[in-house]
């Protein structure tokens, strides 16, 4: 680091850099798991991809009920609750939030990182440059999580990596080349369009690329609307790390020529009459570069075989959905969808790196052939490996030990940590608590119970959830007082939606709604030795699956009572749970201060009006060439 310039050391448990969706939920995993958490991020905003910066949609895992949950449910909901409209100003702000106000996360945005110390194969340090601040910051970290998307932490490490497709024959997968090479999947610019009550004329730059007729757009967009212009797609023929500003200013030529033949030109050209450009970005998305090598790769046998590994942490559901490398210049489709089950596991061992005993990796560079890796890099499974490579850091601080040692008791730790934090691990069945076990489970409605400690916390081929009418209650009790730390709840969101944010905006339409069967209001009650009821919380506007509520006390019964949903006639519950042992708590943002207040705080030395000798009126201008 230059020593001519403000220098910061932090000491943490973990370090992770990159704030995409994988990253950002990385770092909130951790510290909800009690470690210590440095963020880095080389933006002004996180998501990655999904960010203002970009606006690609959050997909994931195809059909019915296998939408991913955890905390990007978590993120969604919050989202949908604060943001009918759609708007990316706001689903910034709802990101910010998260990284901000967790306790115990530090974040630095616009820091990139460009350096690290090494020490007997591992990472002991990592250095960064905040542009915004003039200020090289060195983070001190036990574990690093390599969440960039670039894979940052690679070249700087040494440790193993590919880039590129697979020969079809080095792990016998039917759809890779015959050959391999370092063609990858492209980068994308997006647009976004708005619907407006009059027409609008749009005249491009001089320097846009022209489309007609005779050029492959048609086969691309028809008579669309243009989807979330996706397609818009350069640089898999060339480096997107090396030659990222080269593809960029290509992606600019093409976006501003798309337009123009949508608008001008094209078929829809008369439907898109009283519509304008809202939006082009400036950051394209990338897809695919580096990836690591960790204990397992991943291919397109194990996910056309389901994923069925003993270590699986997450899941992927996406089509294998591989873009032609040359993008728009391939007059051809634009991508092939070779099938894949969904769901299908994700193995531990393919999300930390073979040779540097203290890196693992979540997002698109994670461990797999460019065949696997064309299913595994959509968001929505980037983020559930993020919250799965955050709560294994947190595990191996605790425990301290690699990530390489989380095998027999302790990989059955960290996959009963995910689940109790609503990660769904296709095949597996969470264990409910001894405490709750032993309890009754009665109801003022007589519907049945059993789903409410059947261990399944989402319907799939059958029905899991205990639904009553809005004013029910359940109620828990023991013979002897028990000791309950918290109350854990899970309620249907509907996670057969994806909750996405809009590529397009309407005249009319809302874009953003909180789920109609998610349970809105409720309490809870509990009854101490005493034999008297009291009331421990009541919640009126929920916006949470999954909610972990204190009680810290002995009770000998709890009641809680479902007052309304945001829409449904009746409640509906996958899990109530007393649990006698730990876990991160449902967590509000702190509430801002009144201006006054704040004002209230400065010295009023800060408050006085400096006197420099001009006349009122004019005190603080200048009056040079008045």
């Amino acid at each position: 680091m230059n020593t001519k310039l403000v220098n910061e050391v932090h000491e943490v448990d973990v370090c992770v850099v990159g704030g995409g969706m994988s990253g950002l939920i990385a770092a909130i995993a951790a510290a909800r798991r009690g470690s210590s958490v440095l963020l880095l991020h080389d933006r002004p905003v996180l998501g990655g991809n999904a960010s203002s910066e970009v606006r690609m949609w959050i997909m994931g895992a195809h059909g019915r009920n296998k939408k991913e949950a955890g905390i990007l449910e978590e993120i969604q909901l919050c989202n949908a609750h604060r943001n009918p409209s759609g708007s990316y100003s706001v689903w910034d702000s709802v990101l910010y939030e998260f990284a901000t106000f967790t306790p115990g996360l530090t974040t630095l945005l616009n820091c990139s990182c460009n350096n690290l110390e090494m020490n007997n194969g591992r990472i002991s340090s990592v250095d960064a440059w905040q542009l915004t601040t003039q200020t090289w910051h060195r983070v001190v970290a036990k574990l690093f999580i390599d969440c960039s998307g670039d894979s940052i932490l690679a070249p700087l490490s040494g440790a193993d990596t590919r880039c590129g497709r697979e020969s079809r024959e080095e792990f016998n997968e039917s759809i890779a080349p015959l050959k391999s090479d370092l063609k990858t999947m492209g980068n994308s610019v997006l647009l976004q369009l708005e619907e407006t009550t009059e027409a609008q004329d749009f005249t491009p730059p001089g320097w846009a690329y022209r489309f007609d007729e005779a050029s492959n757009l048609p086969s691309r967009i028809g008579s669309s609307m243009g989807s979330n212009f996706w397609w818009i797609e350069l640089g898999g023929l060339q480096n997107t790390i090396d030659d990222a500003e080269l593809i960029r200013d290509e992606l600019f030529k093409v976006a501003w020529g798309v337009w123009d033949y949508m608008k001008n030109a094209g078929p829809q050209a008369e439907k898109l009459k009283n519509w304008r450009l809202r939006w082009l970005g400036s950051l394209p998305g990338k897809r695919e570069n580096r990836r690591y090598i960790g204990d397992h790769v991943l291919t397109q046998n194990d996910v056309q075989a389901g994923g069925l590994f003993e270590d699986i942490v997450a899941y992927g559901g996406w089509s294998m959905d591989d873009h032609h490398p040359a993008g728009l210049y391939y007059p051809g489709r634009a991508t092939l969808y070779h099938k894949a089950p969904s769901p299908y596991g994700i193995p531990f061992r393919s999300l930390y790196s073979r040779n540097v005993a203290n890196l693992l990796c979540a997002g698109r560079n994670i461990s797999a052939t460019h065949s696997a890796l064309s299913s595994t890099r959509v968001m929505g499974t980037c983020s559930i490996l993020g919250q799965a490579v955050g709560t294994a850091a947190a595990l191996c601080v605790a425990q301290s030990i690699t990530p390489r040692q989380i095998t027999g008791s302790i990989l059955d730790e960290l996959q009963n940590q995910l689940m109790q934090d609503d990660c769904w691990l296709p095949g597996k069945i969470r264990d409910t608590s001894e405490l709750m076990q032993a309890a009754r489970i009665e109801s003022s409605d007589a519907t049945d119970l059993a789903a409410l400690r059947d261990g399944h916390e989402r319907n799939n081929d059958d029905a899991h959830a205990w639904v009553a009418s809005i004013g029910s209650t359940l109620t828990l009790s023991w013979d002897e007082p028990r000791y309950v730390d918290c109350l854990r709840l899970v309620f249907d969101s509907d996670l057969s939606r994806r909750k996405e944010m809009p590529c397009k905006y309407p005249l009319k339409g809302r874009w953003m709604n909180m789920p109609q069967q998610l349970v809105r209001s409720f309490c809870v009650e509990i009854k101490t030795a005493n034999g008297e009821w009291r009331m421990i919380k009541q919640v009126a506007e929920n916006r949470r699956r999954l909610v972990v509520l204190p009680v810290c006390d002995d009770v000998i019964a709890l009641r809680w009572t479902g007052h309304s949903t945001w829409g449904d006639a009746e409640l509906r519950v996958f899990s109530i749970e007393a649990m006698e042992s730990s876990m991160p708590l449902s967590f509000d943002p702190p509430k801002g201060l009144a201006w006054t207040e704040v004002i209230s705080k400065l010295p009023s030395t800060d408050l006085a009006v400096p006197d420099n000798g001009c006349e009122e009126g004019t005190r603080g201008s200048s009056r040079v060439g008045a």
